[in-house]
């Protein structure tokens, strides 16, 4: 029988069971604890998203009683397993007496039910688990609720245990029934065994029992798929009007069947990435040339991640498909990733099945001292550097090599003989050496989980670097090579009078420094005595203000069950709005469940909460919230508000929806430097699918990052903001309340929801406040040129500014005569200035002394901080990695005086006095130059009306001409490839034309 203990553990994994009936579960798991010590039967729990992810408020039952059965007499051997019982017909005969004695307990503890028992019901429902909350909901749909049962004659019942089917209250629901329908996900195992019984007990059968399939042998119930309460209303529509005749269900399941604008916005999506900082970042890349697996584990993002990298196995299995491969390929070699805690859990295997093999194969094993994939547990297990090193050694594998940001810390005597301890930066070398070793060999990757370094430093466990990194924008050419090197997407998008350009988001970086590598002398980091990057005070005032101005808002009314959608990203603390909210409507006594989907979604992936509030618990059936049956959302994020699978439960004229605008970068901003949200199309998507009228935007992170000084707390505006516009249906106190009861940061998350409501009340007066809109440039054309004109007269001379306006006026002019807009005159205004204005080591020196630039730096870090430049200049040669890029070098502050003194001698450029002007690089960068201009008039002279967009396409390929060093050498051959076709194209229609 079950102690108080069982009922400890069950309650602790309360989070993990069905919210929907949690009681239930909770009697059902002492059930099962009291059943399997009975009878010694495994007893198992079916866990789907809507079991594993989802939360309820409920009332706990009473603590069970079960009874021994008395009908039932254990073998004399016993049912439950002996030492010594080796193989043998006894095992099979134990099995057999399992079941009888399973059986004989559920008729002693009957835990089969009837929903409504209604006495000599024509209609009965058979349902079991998530099948029965589907159900449930769709009779609710079509306004089925107990007294609509009973007045017709329809009965549910409910089976608690699947299989074995207790036969005797089974067969006494089903007898004398008109019909029969059995709801089950996936197979028909219910319905089997009922069919079954009904062989040896023909007399308890109903007239008719369908299921999976119709009486005709049509598909009825899927087996496939999933089921849902909508899918579920015309097939229980169509079977009570078969038996009742006239009562028009199939009639109100029409009218159920509401069509939804699904949104589906080209181009950039939410799809789940390495954090800022992850040690994947950098540990999954392999050289030019090679590929790797994936495996279990975080490092698996990286097949999509453009890595070459592709390939999934299970847990334990890494490398094992490639030893049979290998054999039908030439024995080529791979690299397999291969996390820590899979390691010791049963990777090691692998790699001894690996070299049993002889494959050809580098092992990396990942160690970053945490499972991130699961919530940051330790690894299960006693495991080091060194002591994974020695273990594989132990298997035969020769030469291992470590490779770690702190390779300092590892002392090399721990280590098996020949092993190598290289940093980071030699990652690329030491996969090189090792893919040419045949055989087996090992890379450990050793540096710890990012997101766990930022627990740790939060809890004072774990030194903060004072140190920051910062990008000088004027500098920057936004090429984008700081985001392949580093793959960090705190490495954010920052549009500018000048184009878009890279800046770093403070508030999410995690301090990996490894977007310093991105070869461009744009980086800045800030060292030592750091004060306060964010200005937050002088907001008091205007806050008291405000805020006692609020009025209260219009709760909105609970018909049956309000429902909620949140949307977000992962790692930004989503998740916790809805458990505030549904916290909330427990305070106040309401029946709330929350359902979050999530999967990868810490890796800042979608995550969407469906938030079910209702009057009573009893009126909640299933958790997640159906096709066209929204009444609010709280839109935290843009893109995964405009995705197919939140767009679905919009409906038109009735969702009202509160939608952050904030761009929030996705992991196409890391792989493609041009990635465009389109935040004027989304918005817009939303507001045609639930009606403009009832749409509201916000741009929450501009709001929280200058009032609060943190996007954290954008997610909380939010909330505010939407409690405010009467989308919320609890009330302030209760909310407060959850605030306080979460824990965290109470004060300043009071002041952020607050802060939102003003800012739903008041948009006027916050918009004052916030930095919403500052970074969109819409200069007019005229206004464009004559910035790049004043620019060009610092970078040389007035000379080289009238230069640049002479043609770009001459192209303006031109396409003004043949009346087809500014799109090649704009292109023009922008390629032209970006290739005269080339960052040679003049102009780097003036834009890394300016001292409006320096002065920012002093205003958002402080006087006393440390700058130090990180360059690589050509002039001084040096170093270069694996693939013969020049090394970058630190520069202290001692540098800025330098950098004046080389800034004034920026005069003499593309003279014979520049002893910068004779490298490769200015002489191309001249060249580019002369080939621009000889480009522009030979498409002056072939400009009609019919190829001024073509002609515009030539121009704007030199805008993808960026960088320094062999980024632009590259950017600049691929510009050429392109430039020559785009060309070729315009001349053959010139040719045409005439």
């Amino acid at each position: 029988m079950p102690h108080q203990s069982d009922v400890a553990f069950l309650t602790f994994m309360m989070p993990w069971l069905n919210p929907a009936n949690v009681a239930e579960y909770l009697e059902y798991g002492l059930y099962g604890i009291a059943l399997s010590r009975y009878s010694g039967m495994w007893v198992g729990f079916k866990a789907i998203t809507e079991t594993v992810e989802s939360a309820m408020s409920v009332e706990l039952p009473a603590y069970p009683e079960f009874v021994t059965p008395r009908d039932f007499t254990p073998p004399p051997t016993g049912l439950h397993y002996r030492w010594p019982d080796f193989p043998g017909p006894q095992i099979e005969e134990r099995l057999e007496q399992k079941k009888y004695a399973t059986l004989a307990f559920a008729a002693a503890n009957p835990i089969d039910r009837k929903i409504f028992d209604v006495p000599n019901a024509t209609f009965g429902i058979v349902t079991t688990g998530k099948g029965h909350l589907d159900l449930m909901e769709a009779l609710r749909l079509l306004g089925i609720d107990e007294a609509v049962a009973r007045k017709i004659g329809i009965d549910v019942y409910k089976v608690g245990m699947v299989w074995p089917l207790e036969p005797k209250g089974a067969l006494e629901f089903v007898r004398n029934k008109t019909e029969v329908l059995v709801v089950e996900e996936k197979r028909g195992i219910i319905e089997s065994q009922f069919k079954e019984y009904f062989y040896d007990y023909p007399g308890d059968k109903p007239k008719s029992m369908v299921g999976k399939e119709s009486e005709r042998g049509n598909r009825l119930v899927p087996w496939v798929g999933e089921l849902s309460p909508l899918e579920l209303v015309p097939i229980v529509a169509k079977r009570l009007d078969h038996v009742f005749g006239g009562s028009r269900f199939t009639q109100r399941a029409e009218v159920l069947e509401r069509r939804t604008s699904v949104i589906n916005v080209d181009g950039t999506q939410r799809i789940p990435y390495f954090c800022s900082g992850c040690p994947h970042n950098t540990s999954t890349k392999v050289p030019e040339g090679s590929k790797a697996l994936a495996g279990i584990g975080c490092h698996f993002m990286a097949s999509w991640m453009g890595r070459d990298t592709d390939g999934l196995i299970q847990m334990g299995g890494e490398g094992v498909n490639w030893i049979a491969r290998s054999k039908f390929n030439g024995d080529r070699h791979v690299f397999q990733n291969l996390g820590d805690g899979t390691f010791y859990h049963s990777g090691s295997l692998a790699i001894r099945q690996a070299i049993a093999a002889g494959t050809n194969i580098t092992y990396k094993i990942l160690f970053n001292d945490a499972v991130a994939m699961t919530g940051g547990q330790p690894v299960d297990g006693p495991l080091n550097v060194h002591g994974a090193a020695q273990a594989v050694w132990a298997e035969g594998v020769t030469r291992i090599a470590v490779v770690s940001d702190e390779p300092g810390q590892f002392v090399p005597s721990d280590f098996p003989p020949g092993t190598t301890i290289s940093h980071r930066r030699e990652l690329d070398a030491v996969q090189r050496e090792l893919r040419e070793i045949p055989g087996v060999t090992v890379l450990i990757y050793a540096q710890t989980c990012a997101t766990e370094k930022r627990r740790q430093r939060k809890r004072g466990k774990l030194e903060d670097p004072n140190k920051l990194v910062v990008i000088n924008d004027l500098v920057c050419e936004g090429c984008g090579d700081c985001s392949v090197e580093s793959n960090c997407l705190s490495v954010v998008p920052k549009e500018t009078p000048f184009g878009r350009k890279r800046q770093i988001d403070q508030n999410s970086c995690n301090k990996d420094y490894s977007c310093v590598n991105g070869f461009c002398p744009s980086f800045v980091t800030v060292e030592g005595r750091i004060e306060s990057s964010t200005k937050t005070s002088g907001y008091d005032d205007v806050f008291e203000q405000l805020s006692a101005a609020l009025p209260p808002a219009e709760i909105p009314k609970i018909r049956h069950c309000y429902d909620l959608l949140v949307t977000g990203v992962g790692g930004t603390g989503v998740i916790t709005v809805g458990a505030l909210i549904t916290m909330a409507a427990h305070l106040e006594r309401k029946g709330a469940s929350e359902l979050d989907f999530m999967g990868f979604a810490q890796k800042f992936g979608p995550v969407l909460s469906y938030l079910r509030i209702a009057n009573e618990p009893a009126d909640i059936n299933q958790v997640r919230i159906e096709k066209a049956r929204a009444d609010a959302l709280i839109g935290c994020d843009l893109v995964v508000s405009s995705s197919p699978k939140a767009s679905i439960t919009y409906q038109l004229d009735h969702t009202r929806a509160l939608l952050n605008t904030a761009e929030m970068p996705t992991g196409d901003f890391v792989r493609r430097r041009n990635a465009d949200l389109r935040v004027d199309e989304r918005v817009a998507a939303v507001a045609k699918a639930i009606g403009e009228k009832n749409l509201a935007t916000l741009d929450a992170n501009a709001l929280a990052a200058r009032i609060m000084g943190d996007t954290i707390y954008a997610n909380m505006m939010m909330v505010g903001a939407a409690w405010q516009s009467g989308l919320i249906p609890v009330s302030l106190e209760a909310l407060m309340r959850a605030i306080e009861l979460n824990g965290v940061k109470i004060v300043e998350n009071r002041k952020a929801f607050t802060w939102g409501r003003i800012a739903a009340h008041a948009p006027e007066a916050v918009e004052q406040l916030s930095d919403h809109g500052a970074s969109k440039v819409t200069d007019t054309l005229d206004a464009m040129i004559e910035r790049r004109r004043a620019f060009l007269v610092e970078y040389q001379d007035k000379a080289l500014g009238q230069r640049y306006v002479d043609l770009v006026r001459r192209v303006r002019d031109m396409e003004t005569s043949l009346d087809r807009g500014n799109r090649l005159a704009e292109a023009t205004a922008r390629a032209w200035f970006r290739l005269l204005s080339y960052k040679d080591e003049y102009e780097v020196a003036r834009l890394h002394s300016d001292p409006e630039f320096l002065e920012r730096l002093r205003s958002d870090f402080g006087t006393k901080a440390k700058l130090r430049f990180h360059l690589a200049p050509p002039m001084l040669g040096g170093k270069r990695d694996a693939r013969g890029r020049p090394l970058k070098r630190e520069f202290g502050g001692w540098i800025v005086p330098v950098f004046r003194v080389i800034a004034r001698l920026r005069r003499v450029r593309g003279t014979p006095l520049d002893v910068f002007g004779y490298t490769a690089e200015r002489r191309m960068e001249r060249r580019l130059i002369a080939e621009f201009e000889e480009t522009v008039e030979r498409i002056l002279v072939t400009l009609r009306p019919g190829n001024v967009d073509l002609a515009a396409d030539v121009v704007e390929a030199y805008l993808d001409i960026r960088g320094f060093g062999p980024v632009k050498d590259e950017a600049v051959a691929k510009a050429r490839e392109r430039i020559a076709e785009l060309l070729e194209n315009l001349e053959q229609t010139e040719r045409e034309a005439a």
